[in-house]
This record gives C-alpha cells, structure tokens and sequence, in this order.
C-alpha cells in the first residue's frame, strides 16, 4: 500500500487543521500544502508545501495534476470557497489519476457559495431561512408591505468572511450600500463567481433573530451522514468564531441530518444558524472544513482521523465522532515566522 499522502489547497491561515491532519496520519503518509500565495501561515506546518498558479488561472488544474502525479498524492481536500467549483468540476479527471477530491458535488458546491441558491434549496426542503431579495425594489415592495423590517443586511450573493457585508437602518441608505456591496464585489476575488450574474449579485436579507450557532455536519465519502456538532457562538470578529461552546442539541442535530440528505456531501460542512425558540432559521452553508471546526476538535471529536481511515479503507474509532458537551473553547492568537532569510 502506498503512502496516505494528502494536499490541502488554498490552505491560507488554516495551520490547525494542517496539524490534525498530521497527527491524524502518524506517519502513514505526508501532508502538502498549497497556497497561490506565498505569505500563507500554513507553510509553517505539514511536511511539503507548494506554491500553485492562482485558481482562476487556466494552469491551475493541470499544475495540481501534475503535482499529484509526481508526489504520489491521494486525497486533495480544499479549504477555500472559491476552489471548491473548480475542483468539483474536475473530480473525474483527478479520479482518473487515482487521486479522491473530498468535495461535493458540483450541484452541492453552488448551493452552497450561491447564497440566494441556498435560499431557494432549504426553502424547497421545507427548512426556514432569511427572507432574501435580488434587488432594491424587491425589498422596498416587502418593506411597505411589512413582511421586512429593518435593519437589514446587505450581502454579496457569492460572499464570505463577511467580505462587503454591511447593515442598512434606512430606505435612504438601501440603493446606496447596495451599490457600494456591488463596487466592493467588482474590486475583490469575489468577483469571479459573480461575473456571470454581476447585476444580481448583491442579496438583500432580513436580519433574523436569535441565538447563532456553528455546525459541523458529517458525512462519509458516500455522502451518508454520520453526526452533527452544534457549537454556541460566544464571539465573532470578521466572520470568524472566536469562541464558542459545544452543545448537545436534538434539534440541531436533526436539522444538520435533513441537509446532509439535501446535500449528501463527502466530509464536513460547516453551517450557520439561528435558534429563537424552537425555531431553526439557516444563514449559510459553507462545503468544507469552517473556520469553526477547532470548537468541535477540541471538544473530542476528531474529523481528520475518521476521513484519513476511510481514505485508507480502514475502520474509524466511534469516537471519532462523540463531542463533550459544554465544552467552551477559544482560537488564540499568534505570531509565525514565515520567512527567515529572503526579504520581501
């Protein structure tokens, strides 16, 4: 059997889940990463890395096949939004190769990066979400009908990290930050998955109220669900948890079920929620490790050692998948060196 070698790509600053990964290989293999920047934290980590052509670049599939080939890769997993089409639109040929992507499918990625398809799909799946409109009159009409209050939020459709989000109090200020979130789409990599629809790609959502929640929901490489973690957010900063507390929650459990059926993904998805009562209102969907995962691992449960068993067709421990409740955990903050000899 050849070596469990794994490439994460698009990597950025997720140096934790760089180091479970190694320590969920003991040894067995090599962990690469890939970043088309070379001032990326997760360099720091793992046993290779590598600089790739940026993913909008028509080298960059044949360069990771390439990579691939010569590295005796097995398993690639994206961690960054934008790569996740562009991978699931080139499973086969990297199957070909021997080489598993751990993506969905490329129905489920759009699902999940478009956040008004997000909308329509849980909606369509009986599940409640914001009430969201495409444009200025559509949300000046709901708001004199009182089906809309304000505040509400101003978002690119195709967003994330809170990348251009802002809150609109006024109708005065509507059209103007719906204008200036368009202009912040035109001018970032957001641009990229807007460009075919760029006068639509502004969303306009109610602001929705309750408590907001982080799930990771789990699946096996066939798509089949095995367990959903829910995890309290205490503190948010740019888009991202800072802390949080696990929770044993039935219902949040049984809502991350029903969009593992939607979406029958292979490994994690990370989804945003608001619990107001007994009411359950989903924000985002997100295809891939979140930025929330660390919450879960250290509360027990370890996602990176199950998905490297099925990887290499082995057994996973049961508690791969059992987190502690109650468990209050906080992503620090560190300084790395990342380079110390060539001046940048």
């Amino acid at each position: 059997m050849k070596p469990l070698n794994l490439l994460f790509t698009s990597a950025g600053r997720r140096d934790y889940l760089i180091e479970y990964f190694v320590h969920a290989l003991k040894g067995q293999g090599k962990v690469h990463v890939a970043n088309s920047d070379p001032l990326c934290s997760a360099f720091t980590v793992g046993d290779a890395h590598v600089v790739t052509p940026e993913i909008i670049s028509v080298d960059y599939i044949p360069f990771l096949l390439d990579y691939c080939a010569r590295e005796n890769i097995r398993a690639i997993i994206p961690l960054f939004d934008i790569d996740l089409p562009v991978l699931a639109a080139s499973q086969a040929e990297f199957a070909k190769r021997g080489v598993r992507v751990v993506v969905g499918s490329s129905d489920a990625v759009d699902i999940c990066n478009d956040k008004w398809k997000t909308v329509v799909a849980l909606n369509a799946a009986g599940l409640s979400t914001p009430k969201s409109y495409l444009d200025v009159p559509s949300a000046l009409d709901a708001l004199e009908k009182e089906d809309i209050l304000f505040p509400l939020i101003v978002k690119p459709r195709w967003g994330m990290g809170s990348i251009g989000l802002i809150q609109a109090n006024t109708i005065e200020e509507l059209p103007i930050l719906y204008e200036m979130v368009r202009r912040r789409i035109l001018t970032s990599y957001l641009q990229y998955e807007s460009e075919s629809e760029l006068n639509c790609s502004v969303l306009i959502q109610e602001t929705v109220p309750g408590v907001e929640y982080g799930l990771d929901v789990f699946n096996d490489l066939n798509g089949q669900y095995v367990v959903t973690v829910a995890k309290r957010k205490l503190v948010m900063r740019s888009g991202e948890t800072d802390i949080a507390v696990t929770e044993d929650n039935p219902m949040l459990s049984a809502l991350g079920k029903t969009v593992s059926g939607l979406l029958r993904h292979p490994g994690n998805l990370d989804v945003d929620v608001f619990v107001d009562g007994e009411k359950v209102t989903v924000l985002e969907l997100n295809c891939r490790f979140g930025g929330g995962y660390p919450f879960s691992h250290s509360a027990g449960v370890n996602f990176p050692a199950a998905l490297v068993a099925w990887l290499d067709d082995r057994e996973v421990d049961p508690r791969c998948f059992q987190a502690q409740p109650n468990i209050t955990a906080v992503k620090s903050i560190k300084p790395i060196v990342i380079n110390r000899s060539e001046s940048i």
